[in-house]
């Protein structure tokens, strides 16, 4: 569904993705770990036009979408769930996600999915007339995470989703992230936690200095002694 080949990005004279290439099948969910400044929040802004890349191609369900404007991707099935959760603060919870279809027209399903996305978090149904500025951390990336379901995307791209929360609330995040992705959701998941992306991915990309040292299966590298030692801990 994704296939990325040589994507360079580059901010001034620092390269932070150095012609990296890699792919996402339909189905399937990806994880891309590393350390701080390994690149992986660089490669998702480009690939969703945040960002503009220094080089290289991105395609998308075989079309080239390297110069689509970011606000034009969500038409083409992408949606992005930011690093930092970007939710609009002076808005409701409602609104929110409501704002995350405003690329559709069908009333009566607009509101099934805003059901669902309440079935999803109960707490947000709870604060649903409340403003989103006024959330916790978790809160803020349970909105951000049903806003952009909101669109139907045939894609999620997923950046930090755990950081900054408490366990708990991780917990809650992921069992709807595995939920979405057993429903046959399409996932690319930038995440520091290694042992929890390497959990809730079927392959993943290891990314050190903007290159892609390691890839794989997940439970093959979960078990892989320089992952383990580097990314685990152990």
């Amino acid at each position: 569904m994704l296939e990325v080949t040589g994507l360079h990005v580059a901010y001034g004279g620092i390269q932070a993705v150095r012609s990296i290439t890699f792919h996402v099948n339909q189905g399937e969910t990806v994880a891309l770990i590393g350390a701080n400044g390994a690149g992986k929040t660089s490669t998702l802004k480009a690939i969703s036009r945040i960002i503009n890349m220094a080089g290289g191609d991105v395609h998308f369900c075989g079309e080239k979408i390297g110069r689509i404007p970011s606000h034009e991707l969500i038409r083409q099935g992408i949606a992005l769930v930011p690093e930092g959760r970007g939710v609009f603060p002076r808005l409701t919870v409602a609104e929110n996600l409501a704002m995350g279809a405003f690329i559709r027209d069908d009333k009566a399903e607009i509101q099934a999915d805003m059901e669902r996305m309440y079935a999803y978090f109960p707490r947000l149904k709870e604060r649903s007339f409340q403003l989103a500025g006024t959330l916790s951390g978790g809160e803020q990336q349970m909105l951000a995470l049903g806003r952009a379901l909101m669109s139907r995307p045939k894609m999620l791209l997923l950046d930090e989703p755990s950081m900054g929360l408490a366990p708990i609330m991780v917990q809650k995040i992921f069992e709807v992230i595995r939920a979405v992705a057993a429903e046959g959701m399409t996932i690319l998941l930038v995440e520091q936690n290694a042992k929890l992306a390497l959990e809730s991915s079927q392959r993943a990309y290891v990314m050190e200095s903007g290159e892609i040292t390691l890839n794989g299966n997940s439970a093959e590298l979960l078990d892989d002694p320089k992952v383990r030692a580097a990314y685990l801990g152990e």
